[in-house]
């Protein structure tokens, strides 16, 4: 792992932990991550910004973001018996 890199991600990683302990223990009706977005933010309002560490863990992740798409996909063939069966309902709800 480059140098570097493990303290901001933790810094990520943390930061929607805590949104996901947040959003589950008051039952909140946002998602964990959101709030754990909101928590980043703060911090790095708080920092002034984000440092150059940061900006390069960040510009990786966004750079790969394609690839946390694969699961989704690899769900819906899973499920495409139940997407042909209810194609109207879904494409409503759509």
């Amino acid at each position: 792992m480059p140098d570097g890199v493990l303290r901001p991600l933790t810094t990520l990683i943390l930061c929607q932990f805590a949104g996901e302990v947040v959003a589950r223990s008051l039952d909140l009706p946002l998602p964990g991550p959101v709030l754990g977005l909101l928590i980043l933010l703060g911090l790095l309002v708080l920092r002034g910004g984000p440092d150059e560490a940061m900006r390069q863990t960040s510009g990786g992740l966004l750079r790969h973001l394609s690839l946390l798409f694969v699961p989704a996909g690899v769900g819906v063939v899973t499920q495409l018996d139940a997407l042909r069966q209810d194609w109207l309902a879904i494409a409503g709800a759509l």
